[in-house]
């Protein structure tokens, strides 16, 4: 497992191992060059390859020296990130079938390296390739999207490409576990004979800075996986990542160090491009084209960015010129524009990357990154526009050995923010669905047991010690155990191996015999010579390709900015409950390119808006805002997409109530499935259903099935749609304008009054829900009773979906009563109550990339243009 571990990783084996009590060998170098120079040996892959499978060092008795034959015994491993890819390798050679599953998006390998074709000469071609030319192949968890890319990512596409030649071997990607599939599905309905958990780190820490969500702060997670997995860093991409000097990173550990090292070797790659691509959108008409559609804040940013990328520019025209060919010095550069600053509360030498990877903090410290002591920080101060300008910082000193406030403010400038504050181990599949998994709360995570058969041959579980000096024996089992099928836990999961990418790798070393001690007896008599049925696995694989693989059905273009895809995704579809979402996106080794430029889409939270269980198909409506919603409509049928989900949670449902519905635009979409059910549930509901304009109206039959009343509602101006039903209505106004009027019998007496209204759901634009959570309390206030309840679906800005992994959906609730405020991950629960909404905070967070939104939304339209493409 060579390329997981090595050169850049992690120095576990380094401090372990002190020659001569002097400098400590660097096992790390040494293990990574020895790969490398077998790795470039004529059939170097197929060398390294062979090992993986034969252990000629193995002589003792009872080891075997190559795997065991397949047993017919099923493995799910839930994550492949550093232990989940591990643990597949090690229970591969034990005889087991493993499936992985990976809720983000994993590339197609190239089919002749798979089968082993011309992999001599395809090596060269996908493997070592620079980095910016790579397929991010989405493999590996933390090492693909959290790691600096002074470490070569191509080794992620080894491991890959050595578990894709296993026979017994199958990955899917866009899979979330307790989404797509939960415990109980995989063992009763799949089949599986043990499940284990690999799923990584989860919620990362929120810390006590005010206003720490304003535009320009995010989490660390966040900007690393809105780098690494879109590919934003890469000249062909689409993706949208907007960050501005001066940087501060706040926190002390290697992923602080990670973030503020890709945030100065970003920042001149940013401006490069935008410099690049605005000289061929102004070629036609000139710079007053493309900045007539910003407003003064977007304008004032795209020149300063301009004016960067020139200096970029130069500073490359510069190093070419020297007689030496020098590499360019942009360090200089991002230290004039303000540079990058890791703002730590105690010292360097205290800090957890200089005590897990010194080297690390030497290599940030020589491209020119500043390491800031004693920095504790208090607030983030916004300018004019409401994006962060500075951080206020409280001054702590070491006082024998303690570090305590100093009573002093420090204030920096700081355009952009990354918070790297820690993370906690991913506990969302108890969260989902509590009582599954008893919690150890000393350590935040599952209860750790070992597990055993009775004298009858029952297997049972007991509480293990869990200590972090791996002394004793280490359980990897939860604490989950139904008909006699347990699961278990490795990685950052576990609270004996969290911490780095080397221990999450021994945990699987470590723990898959403890699995394999499960089937004892099954093992034995396969080495007895009974094996399966040589059809056994294919037939356990195409169940799971019907089930888990993700294709285009149809594309159907429902108005001029709308489009609807309906995708085949048997598990998907089925899972799905009113209110979830999803996460679409299509594959950069599939996707077209026009002049350079991948047509690869960001991942769209898009909900369901119609299902078919028995054919498992999904409906998704798309309003085509930005390029990657504009993508939707260049899909074709019989396309691999990746599809994860359902996540989100189900929208509450409740019995025999009166319910008011509010839709604006695509929100009507959403609304579909949850009106219907609200009806099943006996329920009378009256819906409103806002358009700009008539023509923008769709499903306009699926709406009436749907509800009791429909109140169409149009902009002023705009001639509303005229009612097909006796007890519909219609109005020129805006939502809360046609609230009014339907309640106060403006447009005749109400089929319906607002007299019993319990709930009022509004799914909509960030405008138009803040408008209804305000109107409840004035307009609206004397019409609906006082005891209701507001819900409103949060449309904020995300990306992962996993719920509380990247954190880019995190939004601002504030208690209506008491004024206090607190976080919450909305990708978790998207139905937040309106009253607790801080809608100025959601309306900023939305306006996070707001110029490179634009930009690309035009650099789009240019080449679908110059390439003659359809819109649909």
């Amino acid at each position: 497992m060579a390329p997981g571990t090595g050169h850049r990783i992690c120095n576990d084996c380094m401090k372990a191992c002190i020659y001569q009590k002097q400098s400590p060998v660097d096992i790390p170098q040494i293990e990574t060059r020895i790969l490398s120079d077998v790795l470039q040996l004529r059939w170097g892959t197929e060398i390294w390859s062979l090992l993986t499978r034969w252990n000629p060092l193995k002589i003792g008795i009872g080891q075997r020296q190559h795997p065991r034959p397949y047993t017919g015994l099923n493995v799910l491993v839930v994550g492949m990130g550093p232990a989940g890819y591990t643990l597949a390798h090690h229970l591969l050679n034990e005889g087991f079938g493993v499936v992985g599953i990976d809720g983000l998006k994993i590339e197609p390998l190239d089919g002749e390296l798979t089968s082993r074709r011309r992999a001599v000469e395809k090596h060269a071609e996908q493997f070592g390739a620079p980095l910016d030319q790579r397929v991010t192949s989405g493999f590996g968890g933390v090492s693909e999207y959290g790691i600096t890319v002074r470490w070569d990512k191509s080794f992620l596409d080894l491991l890959h490409l050595n578990l894709a030649r296993r026979t017994h071997f199958k990955l899917y990607g866009g899979t979330r576990f307790g989404g797509t599939l939960t415990v109980e599905e995989a063992f009763e309905r799949v089949g599986f004979h043990h499940v284990a958990l690999a799923s990584g780190a989860g919620k990362p820490t929120i810390i006590g800075m005010k206003n720490n969500l304003i535009r320009g702060v995010r989490k660390a997670s966040d900007f690393l996986m809105a780098l690494q997995l879109t590919g934003a860093f890469k000249e062909s991409a689409l993706a949208n990542l907007q960050v501005r000097l001066p940087a501060i990173v706040i926190g002390g550990g290697l992923t602080a160090i990670d973030t503020a090292t890709e945030l100065a070797a970003y920042y001149p790659v940013q401006v490069e491009k935008l410099l690049a691509r605005h000289e061929k959108l102004a070629e036609s008409a000139g710079d007053e084209i493309v900045f007539s559609l910003l407003d003064p804040e977007e304008r004032r940013l795209y020149a300063e960015q301009l004016e960067h990328g020139r200096a970029v520019r130069q500073e490359r025209a510069r190093a070419r010129a020297t007689s030496d060919g020098e590499e360019p010095d942009f360090a200089k550069l991002i230290g004039r524009w303000g540079g990058v600053t890791i703002a730590y509360r105690k010292g360097l030498n205290d800090s957890p990357a200089y005590r897990l990877n010194h080297e690390e903090v030497i290599k940030c410290l020589e491209e020119g990154i500043v390491f800031a002591e004693g920095m504790s920080p208090l607030e983030a101060v916004p300018d004019a526009y409401g994006a962060v300008q500075s951080i206020k910082f409280s001054l702590q000193k070491a006082i024998d050995g303690t570090w305590r406030d100093a009573g002093q403010v420090l204030e920096l400038p700081a355009r952009t923010v990354c918070v790297a504050a820690g993370t906690s181990p991913n506990l969302t599949l108890e969260k989902e669905a509590p009582g599954q998994f008893a919690l150890d709360p000393a350590h935040n995570s599952f209860k750790s047991h070992l597990a055993e058969r009775d004298a009858n041959g029952a297997l049972r579980l007991l509480p293990a010690e869990v200590r972090t000096d791996l002394s004793g024996k280490p359980g990897f089992f939860t604490s989950y155990l139904k008909g006699g099928r347990v699961v278990s836990y490795f990685g950052d999961n576990h609270p004996v191996y969290a911490g780095s990418v080397v221990k999450a790798m021994a945990s699987a070393k470590d723990g898959y015999p403890q699995i394999a001690a499960l089937f004892a007896d099954e093992l034995a008599r396969v080495d007895a010579g009974h094996l399966p049925h040589t059809t056994q696995w294919a037939s356990f694989l195409a169940r799971l390709d019907d089930e888990f693989s993700a294709t285009v059905h149809q594309v159907n273009r429902l108005t001029p900015t709308i489009v609807e895809v309906i995708i085949r995704a048997r598990a998907a579809a089925r899972r799905f409950q009113p209110g979830q979402f999803y996460r679409l996106q299509n594959y950069e080794s599939l996707c077209a390119q026009v002049d350079g430029t991948k047509l690869l889409m960001e991942g769209l939270a898009l909900t369901g808006a119609w299902v078919d269980r028995e054919q498992g198909l999904l409906s998704l409506i798309v309003l085509e805002m930005g390029s990657s919603s504009r993508l939707c409509a260049l899909l074709r049928p019989g396309e691999p997409v990746v599809l994860m989900g359902p996540t989100g949670a189900p929208s509450t449902i409740p019995r025999g109530e009166d319910v008011v519905l509010c839709g604006g635009g695509l929100g009507n979409a959403v609304l579909f499935s949850i009106s219907r059910a609200l009806r099943d549930n006996g329920c009378r509901v009256i819906y409103f259903a806002g358009y700009r304009h008539a023509q923008d109206l769709f499903k306009r039959d699926e709406i009436e099935e749907a509800t009791d009343v429909v109140v169409w509602s149009v902009d002023k101006g705009s001639e509303p749609p005229a009612p097909r039903r006796p007890q519909d209505r219609a109005v020129s106004g805006n939502m809360v304008e046609a609230m009014v009027a339907y309640a106060t019998g403006k447009l005749g007496e109400p089929p319906i009054t607002f007299a019993k209204v319990r709930r009022v759901i509004a799914i909509g634009s960030d405008r138009m829900m803040a408008a209804v959570a305000r109107a409840r309390h004035h307009e609206l206030r004397e019409l609906l009773p006082a005891d209701h309840v507001g819900i409103a679906s949060i449309n904020s800005p995300m990306q992962c979906m996993m719920k509380e992994i990247c954190a880019q959906c995190l939004q601002k609730h504030r208690d209506p009563k008491t004024g206090k405020e607190s976080v919450v991950f909305t990708c978790f629960d998207q139905d937040q109550p309106m009253d607790s909404m801080d809608w100025e905070n959601l309306r900023a967070r939305l306006r996070s990339n707001s110029l490179q939104e634009k930009l690309s939304a035009m650099w789009l339209q240019r080449l679908l243009a110059r390439a003659n493409l359809p819109r649909a």
